[in-house]
């Protein structure tokens, strides 16, 4: 085993993290930067791995990359990327502000390759995280255990690995082979797919109304051949996002301002109007060629896929086959009309979203720290109580305090400057103390 310190770790090398670290190492103190680490559990970057589809594309502009808004001229920029490899052209000739998502992953991984000062750290996953105390009580720092027996020590920590994924209670007591949530889908359909029972092709559920499972019900028609998905959703029907551009100022980094010092029952009536400019929605594209597909499938005679709407399961169980084998059974709500049917399947693949609470690995740290909640400021950093000279920074987990587009890329370029500035104003003013080491 052995130990690491540095003085800023960031979980996880996604866009938040990689966006910081670019900050950093243009915040014109490089010390900083040379401080820093980012720790990716992965043998590589890869944005969304498991919805890595051909045909995907991202549903923000690539002008609201990891650096442009905040930086136009840097050398970090998406266009720069696409020009370092050759590329500008035949992507400007598309005449697309929406880059396929595998573009954008090798984006991020062409900047986590660039990088001169930040390390990155592959095949590093960390188990827990637990705070380094003074002898008075404050916080001083953290250790991170990492699963191949390594620890990291640091002085500010910051988690960028997003929400834990949410399977609904429904489906928690089906066998783990038989439930695949959309953030594992890529590495578990093809063992889902060999779930058919011999001589017929595999029967796909997808359960939910937004992008993610949308796209899981279009790609199992390549993955599983032959299987025509069930997509159940509780709304009426699949609706698009809300993307005017009067809707979309509200994503302006400007406007987290704006919203952080709202009153505490505005805010949680903005995220409600807000709802389906980020979830329980689909791109307008994507619903057009899904539409298309089921059009051209009845058309044609083929077996054609359901997307039934009105539609919720109230039981799900496994139930022997006379062969040996064994089948989901879903208990499937008609809402329009109140009766419960059985619908019989292979597997369940779930676009069930996100755990709303802060991340599992979170929570555990604030209750090791002795916090009844956890807060953050505008900055990103959260309340570790008085005197704490470490710092916990948050991305992605704090729409309630800093609006919807704190999931998203879309602000990712100024909140990297906040936190960047953040934590080089904490070492200007000496709050940030001395080495973990010492300190432990």
């Amino acid at each position: 085993m052995t130990v690491h310190e540095v003085d800023v770790l960031m979980i996880g090398a996604g866009p938040a993290n990689l966006a910081l670290a670019v900050a950093l190492e243009e915040c014109g103190r490089s010390g900083v930067a040379r401080g820093a680490m980012i720790l990716e559990q992965h043998e590589d970057v890869k944005w969304q791995r498991n919805l890595m589809l051909p045909w995907a594309r991202s549903q923000v502009s690539y002008v609201k990359d990891l650096v442009t808004l905040r930086n136009p001229r840097s050398r970090f920029s998406f266009l720069n990327f696409m020009h370092e490899r050759g590329e500008l052209d035949e992507f400007v000739n598309l005449g697309t502000f929406n880059p396929f998502r595998w573009q954008v992953s090798a984006y991020l991984q062409w900047v986590a390759d660039s990088l001169e000062n930040v390390r990155v750290r592959y095949n590093a996953r960390a188990e827990r995280v637990l705070p380094i105390h003074s002898e008075s009580g404050e916080v001083l720092g953290f250790t991170v255990p990492l699963s191949d027996g390594d620890t990291v020590l640091c002085r500010d920590l910051v988690v960028g690995g997003g929400r834990d994924a949410h399977v609904p209670e429904v489906f928690r007591g089906l066998p783990t082979e038989r439930v695949v949530h959309s953030t594992e889908y890529s590495s578990r359909v093809g063992a889902a797919a060999g779930l058919a029972r011999p001589g017929r092709p595999l029967r796909p559920v997808v359960v939910g109304g937004a992008q993610s499972a949308a796209e899981m019900f279009m790609a199992l028609h390549q993955h599983a051949p032959g299987s025509s998905p069930t997509m159940l959703v509780r709304a009426i029907a699949l609706k698009d996002y809300q993307t005017s551009k009067f809707v979309n100022e509200l994503f302006y980094p400007s406007f987290v301002d704006e919203f952080f010092t709202m009153a505490d029952d505005v805010r949680e009536k903005v995220l409600a109007e807000m709802h389906l400019t980020n979830y329980a929605g689909l791109a307008a594209p994507f619903l057009e060629e899904l539409y298309t597909m089921i059009y051209r499938q009845k058309m044609l005679g083929e077996p054609v896929s359901t997307i039934r709407g009105l539609t919720e399961v109230v039981g799900a169980r496994t139930e022997a086959l006379r062969d040996g084998g064994e089948e989901v059974v879903l208990d499937v709500r008609d809402l329009k009309r109140g009766g419960v049917e059985q619908l019989r399947c292979d597997a369940v693949f779930l676009g069930t979203g996100f755990d709303p609470r802060m991340p599992s690995m979170v929570r555990g740290l604030a209750d090791a720290i002795g916090l009844a909640g956890i807060t953050v400021n505008r900055q990103y950093r959260a309340d570790l109580g008085k005197g704490a000279r470490g710092a916990l920074y948050l991305q992605g987990v704090n729409e309630t305090t800093h609006g919807i587009s704190d999931s998203l890329i879309s602000v990712l370029a100024q909140r990297s400057a906040e936190i960047a500035g953040d934590i080089v104003d904490r070492r200007k003013s000496g709050k940030s103390g001395k080495s973990v080491v010492v300190a432990a």
